[in-house]
């Protein structure tokens, strides 16, 4: 994979596919992170004297111009970052991009509006996928792929545009990708994974891969109540996938099998109902009662995982343990990102709702070997699954 010291980028036009995929609650973003970390590939573009050219999406706006969903106060915030002013184009390919790209001196950024505005960035059929993607490839003379948590994605600006310009792979994409093969092929052992968030059915496939390499599995969160469930416990009205029950029954045989140690939680907070306010009680994690949900991992269940990963060498952490957003129900989140911060191990943090967690709670980035900014690339290549933009950015 090429990287960015293997272009030459001087007064070229160089399109950089971005991951600024932050979370915008009336016109204000609430947690920059993703744009931070892309700042340093556009950094070296600009010290550089490219003419920088960043395209990203935002949410799911369905293939057409949604006001809620502009990328206009990430420009703001970039430019921010940057310490220089960011243009901003009002649309992706149309007069606006055009003008904007065509106007740049060497040294100077535009951002293109949301890529998903643009029915041909997300769409299954290759011919209206690759024709939106020439239109995007016809703003620049080279690309680079840095939005690591959109390379899953078999999308127009991470699969085929590289495919029609000279393209490397930017800084951040490097970076995750070495720190994903530490994960894989130069492991440290023991190797502890930590698995949360709400559904069995997103990590069916990573959990089947993992059951092969960890030595120990740790599940909380709302995915741990079908584990639960699967061992013949009452959960009450806790989050449950009677759906995937047999599969986790699987999971469960094949751990002990393996001798993979997976470790369930011993007790929960179970609430009266999802709220912010809900009374609540530690209850054991074999006896929750039938009216109660269960919204965090308790007090031993923290000390347990918490003794579970004090003498790992690799650790990787995707999911919280509980409704992490309701601060009655974030310390068990809490205590599991503060022993990874303990521990001397090589730790990862999955990206997603664990990485907004670290940031919500207040917790020092880096306390953590990495970070990652993409939950389901970092997921789908744990699971062995061949990455479209990786595979475009190899060739």
């Amino acid at each position: 994979m090429r990287g960015l010291d293997d272009l030459e980028v001087t007064g070229r036009r160089v399109l950089v596919r971005a991951d600024l995929n932050v979370p915008i609650e009336d016109g204000v973003i609430t947690d920059d992170g993703r744009i931070r970390a892309s700042v340093p590939t556009i950094q070296t573009l600009v010290a550089r004297g490219a003419k920088v050219i960043v395209c990203a999406h935002l949410g799911r706006p369905k293939g057409e111009p949604n006001p809620k969903y502009t990328l206009r106060p990430v420009a703001e915030r970039l430019g921010e970052l940057l310490g220089q002013d960011v243009a901003f184009a009002a649309d992706v390919v149309g007069e606006s991009a055009l003008g904007a790209t065509n106007a740049l001196h060497d040294g100077q950024v535009v951002l293109l509006e949301n890529l998903r505005y643009e029915p041909g960035e997300e769409s299954k059929d290759d011919a209206t996928r690759r024709a939106f993607a020439e239109k995007l490839a016809g703003l620049a003379d080279l690309y680079v792929g840095d939005g690591f948590g959109a390379v899953h994605r078999k999308h127009a600006s991470v699969y085929d545009v590289p495919q029609i310009l000279p393209h490397a792979a930017g800084g951040l994409v490097v970076a995750e990708v070495g720190v994903l093969k530490k994960l894989t092929d130069e492991l440290e052992r023991p190797y502890v994974v930590v698995l949360g968030g709400a559904k069995v059915s997103d990590k069916l496939g990573v959990i089947a891969n993992l059951l092969s390499r960890v030595d120990r599995l740790l599940i909380g969160g709302g995915m741990a109540y079908t584990f639960l469930k699967a061992q013949g416990h009452e959960v009450g009205q806790s989050l449950l996938q009677e759906d995937q029950l047999d599969q986790v029954r699987g999971f469960l045989d094949e751990a002990a099998k393996r001798g993979v140690d997976l470790v369930l939680p011993v007790d929960v907070l179970a609430a009266t109902h999802f709220a912010e306010d809900a009374g609540h009680e530690v209850v054991e994690a074999t006896a929750i009662p039938a009216d109660r949900q269960g919204l965090d991992i308790g007090p031993k269940t923290r000390e347990l995982f918490a003794s579970k990963l004090a003498d790992a060498r690799t650790i990787f952490w995707n999911g919280p343990m509980g409704v992490f957003e309701f601060d009655a129900f974030a310390g068990g989140t809490r205590a599991v990102a503060e022993a990874l911060i303990a521990s001397e191990a090589f730790t990862v943090v999955g990206g997603g709702d664990s990485a907004a967690a670290v940031r919500k709670l207040g917790l020092p980035e880096d306390g953590f070997s990495h970070i990652s900014t993409g939950g389901g690339a970092s997921l789908e290549y744990l699971e062995g699954k061949t990455l479209p933009g990786l595979a475009a950015l190899e060739d």
